[in-house]
């Protein structure tokens, strides 16, 4: 069986993948929604969605995998993530024959397609089809019910120290965009860009949303400090769950969902 990796390489097996190795936590978590979790017998550090998924071998972490063991485990597949897994231990599997699946989404649609690739590879395709289609339909449901609200400009931080965006070409720009938002740094040309503080207070969003736990009171502290912000004078600051919304598997869905209920408030309090 043969299906195409978002690298545009061609991933063939010559029957249904069974020893799965997944060096990220997103990757795992696809795996289970593609029906193929019975099958990941190594995962990569924070694997801990869905719960089952806590007690598989581990192999090391984004930064440094644990290759003896990897190679110990006999996978028959390797899930890997394009631009975040370490190219040098990539390397070194795909030389020792291993098939890797490369998976890097630019848009929320590529999650979907990902689930479908991953279930035809493990010879679970019924499961992972349906779990596409209900993805697909949910997605549509988020963009139905913010389709005609008026645009708001957001600012979406990434991360705090140093201050990380998105460009357009991020899946997190296309959340955005689905939930009525307009990017203020989409034009940007790398897809995390590094803006300072002041070119934030220059472009005045009317609306900052911090990836940081629920409750975490200091996460919007930082905003707060520059009062002429116009999303600090109404109220408009919020936070999101970056373990939804930065783990890129179906759950992103549930994270999308918080950032459009965010926006959809301070659209009609405009």
């Amino acid at each position: 069986m043969t299906t195409i990796d978002d690298a545009g390489n061609a991933v063939r097996l010559e029957q249904s993948a069974r020893r799965i190795v997944s060096l990220t936590p997103h990757l795992t978590e696809l795996a289970f929604e593609a029906g193929a979790g019975a099958h990941v017998i190594g995962a990569a550090a924070h694997s801990d969605f869905p719960p089952q998924a806590t007690a598989i071998a581990r192999i090391g972490d984004a930064h440094a995998l644990d290759l003896e063991r990897i190679v110990a485990l006999r996978p028959d597949l390797i899930l890997a993530w394009a631009s975040g897994s370490p190219k040098r231990a990539l390397g070194r599997l795909r030389a020792m024959g291993y098939p890797v699946f490369l998976h890097e989404p630019y848009r929320l649609e590529d999650i979907a397609s990902a689930i479908e690739r991953l279930g035809a590879l493990a010879g679970t395709s019924t499961v992972a089809r349906n779990q596409a289609q209900r993805f697909r339909e949910r997605l549509s449901a988020l963009r139905d019910a913010a389709a005609g609200q008026p645009p708001v400009r957001v600012f979406y931080q990434v991360w705090g120290r140093p201050l990380l965006t998105v460009s357009s070409d991020h899946v997190i720009a296309d959340a955005l965009a689905t939930c009525g938002a307009r990017n203020i740094f989409a034009s940007q040309g790398a897809r995390l860009p590094q803006p300072s503080r002041e070119a934030v207070v220059l472009a005045d969003p009317d609306v900052i949303v911090v990836a940081a736990a629920a409750g975490d009171a200091q996460a919007l502290e930082a905003w707060r400090r520059w009062p002429r912000l116009r999303a600090v004078r109404r109220d408009h600051l919020y936070t999101v769950d970056p373990s939804l919304m930065h783990r890129h598997s179906a759950r992103v869905l549930d994270g999308v969902s918080q950032l459009c209920g965010h926006i959809g408030r301070s659209a009609r309090d405009r």
